[in-house]
């Protein structure tokens, strides 16, 4: 397939700059799958369009605040530098750590550079170690007096908004860029369709008889990187760990067994539960691991009957997996009906049910 094939024109001022004034006031569009007939609702809604025995089953993950910003020492240049993922072997938690980052003006920091972090009495040191393509760099940090790195970190880094956010981050982004759901440590970005559920939704799904359950997958790089080929099937993703325990693995097989629908709550639990699927028969089991597994149209869903997922950028990984799963020219047609009603986009915009 044509990575064309999944482009469509977006006004920008679809695109959300803010969230919602409340958690929990996005609109929602419902996409069947079998007719492609569209309805429009709101998510405090959504526990009517599933049905009792249904489970939902969310990514616990929490965003840290990866974005560091500082200067070039000695030279005193800004930089700036996203942490994607820690390199393999290096120790967590403690006062010296490696990480691959995305890092700004990349031309400059060459194998050597040295950069520092600063801020609220805390400082981060860092040296550039090797230089990779597209602004890639691995990246050696340190502290001083004994602070831990992730401590130091969480202290002076800012919230990771996406690129299509067009502002700086605040103080409130620490809570709304962060799911209900959020307990794991280790994220880069949001698994945004978590962002909509609140207290009072949980208590209308539990009066329904609709069941959830978490799974973790740490939101890397591979989720949002760029497709940079002219063919599908010729992109390829970065690996992300996940995690799924016993409770919600046998909650997801019960309900399988009692023949209720598996409803991903967003792209990275389904890529999860598809990936253990994969790999195990059609099954869901227990265990930790790493997924690279790309979803595009002709893919077989094993376990997942229905998706919930904000709107996502045009002709990337995410909008090929939502097309994959509800079907190409329904998701676009979906997709231009969402325009032409003014929904919101992207990380902090509505939401889709495709069942």
């Amino acid at each position: 397939m044509n990575v064309r094939e999944f482009f469509f024109e977006l006004p920008p001022e679809l695109i959300a700059q803010e969230p919602p004034e409340a958690r929990g006031a996005s609109r929602l569009l419902h996409l069947n799958r079998a007719t492609g007939a569209r309805t429009h609702s709101t998510i405090d809604r959504l526990a009517a369009l599933l049905d009792p025995g249904d489970l939902l089953v969310a990514n616990n993950t929490r965003v840290f605040p990866a974005r560091l910003l500082g200067r070039r020492v000695p030279s005193g240049g800004a930089v700036e530098c996203l942490l994607v993922s820690r390199a393999e072997g290096s120790p967590a938690a403690g006062t010296e750590e490696t990480w691959h980052a995305l890092m700004h003006p990349g031309q400059k920091l060459a194998p050597g550079a040295r950069v520092i972090f600063e801020g609220q009495g805390a400082v981060l040191h860092g040296e550039v170690i090797e230089r990779h393509f597209h602004g890639r760099r691995t990246i050696r940090l340190w502290t001083d007096a004994g602070r831990a790195v992730q401590e130091v970190v969480d202290t002076i880094g800012h919230v990771p908004l996406p690129p299509y956010i067009k502002r700086d981050d605040r103080a409130e982004d620490r809570a709304r860029y962060q799911t209900v759901f959020a307990r794991e440590r280790g994220s880069i970005a949001a698994p945004t369709a978590g962002l909509h559920f609140t207290p009072a939704l949980f208590s209308t799904l539990k009066d329904r008889g609709v069941g959830v359950a978490e799974i973790t997958l740490h939101v890397g790089y591979g989720t949002f990187q760029p497709v940079r080929v002219e063919r599908v099937e010729d992109h390829r993703l970065e690996a992300e760990h996940y995690e799924i325990s016993r409770a919600a693995a046998d909650a997801i097989e019960d309900t399988r067994r009692n023949g209720g629908r598996l409803v991903a709550v967003g792209t990275t639990t389904t890529r999860t539960l598809e990936a253990v699927a994969l790999a195990h028969g059609g099954r869901i089991v227990a265990g930790a691991g790493a997924t690279d597994l790309f979803i595009y149209p002709g893919f077989e869903f094993r376990v997942v009957t229905g998706l919930l997922t904000n709107f996502h950028l045009p002709a990337s990984s995410l909008v090929m997996l939502v097309a994959a799963f509800g079907g190409h020219d329904a998701v676009m047609r979906a997709y231009a009906d969402a325009i032409a009603e003014r929904y919101r986009f992207y990380s902090y915009g509505d939401a889709m049910l495709i069942t």
